[in-house]
Protein backbone atom coordinates (compact mmCIF):
# COMPACT_ATOMS: atom_id res chain seq x y z
CA UNK A 1 0.00 0.00 0.00
CA UNK A 2 1.37 3.73 -0.37
CA UNK A 3 2.21 5.60 2.54
CA UNK A 4 -0.49 7.95 1.60
CA UNK A 5 -3.10 5.37 2.00
CA UNK A 6 -1.42 3.91 5.08
CA UNK A 7 -1.61 7.59 6.62
CA UNK A 8 -5.09 8.23 6.20
CA UNK A 9 -6.48 5.51 8.46
CA UNK A 10 -6.63 5.40 11.92
CA UNK A 11 -4.57 3.36 14.37
CA UNK A 12 -7.14 0.56 14.90
CA UNK A 13 -7.16 0.10 11.07
CA UNK A 14 -3.80 0.17 11.19
CA UNK A 15 -3.02 -2.61 13.39
CA UNK A 16 -5.43 -4.58 11.93
CA UNK A 17 -3.76 -3.75 8.24
CA UNK A 18 -0.77 -5.11 9.85
CA UNK A 19 -2.19 -8.71 10.98
CA UNK A 20 -3.26 -9.14 7.40
CA UNK A 21 0.46 -8.55 5.60
CA UNK A 22 1.86 -10.77 8.58
CA UNK A 23 -0.72 -13.68 7.99
CA UNK A 24 0.49 -13.37 3.97
CA UNK A 25 4.02 -13.29 5.07
CA UNK A 26 3.81 -16.16 7.11
CA UNK A 27 1.64 -17.43 4.12
CA UNK A 28 4.54 -16.86 1.88
CA UNK A 29 7.27 -18.22 3.64
CA UNK A 30 5.28 -21.29 4.17
CA UNK A 31 5.00 -21.44 0.37
CA UNK A 32 8.70 -20.65 0.14
CA UNK A 33 9.77 -24.12 2.52
CA UNK A 34 7.69 -26.44 0.27
CA UNK A 35 8.72 -24.59 -2.90
CA UNK A 36 5.53 -23.36 -4.32
CA UNK A 37 6.14 -20.19 -4.39
CA UNK A 38 4.15 -18.10 -7.16
CA UNK A 39 4.85 -14.67 -6.40
CA UNK A 40 8.24 -14.18 -5.00
CA UNK A 41 8.52 -10.41 -5.35
CA UNK A 42 5.70 -10.23 -3.33
CA UNK A 43 7.87 -10.93 -0.06
CA UNK A 44 9.30 -7.26 -0.72
CA UNK A 45 6.21 -5.79 -1.11
CA UNK A 46 4.88 -7.33 2.33
CA UNK A 47 7.41 -6.46 3.86
CA UNK A 48 7.90 -2.87 3.63
CA UNK A 49 3.78 -2.59 3.97
CA UNK A 50 4.48 -3.65 7.53
CA UNK A 51 7.88 -1.40 8.38
CA UNK A 52 5.55 1.61 6.59
CA UNK A 53 2.79 0.74 9.29
CA UNK A 54 4.77 0.19 11.77
CA UNK A 55 6.74 3.91 10.89
CA UNK A 56 3.11 5.10 11.07
CA UNK A 57 2.60 3.97 14.39
CA UNK A 58 5.33 4.75 15.97
CA UNK A 59 5.40 8.61 14.52
CA UNK A 60 1.68 9.07 15.70
CA UNK A 61 2.86 7.67 19.44
CA UNK A 62 5.83 10.04 19.42
CA UNK A 63 3.58 13.15 18.56
CA UNK A 64 0.97 11.93 21.14
CA UNK A 65 3.82 11.62 23.63
CA UNK A 66 4.88 15.27 22.75
CA UNK A 67 1.76 16.84 23.05
CA UNK A 68 1.29 15.24 26.16
CA UNK A 69 4.42 16.38 27.35
CA UNK A 70 3.65 20.14 26.37
CA UNK A 71 -0.15 19.90 28.08
CA UNK A 72 2.00 19.12 31.53
CA UNK A 73 4.65 21.90 31.03
CA UNK A 74 2.00 24.19 30.63
CA UNK A 75 -0.32 23.76 34.24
Amino acid sequence: MKLKDLKALSAEELIQKEKVFKKELFELNFQRRTGRVDKSGRFKVVKRSIARILTILKERERENKENNGNRDKEK
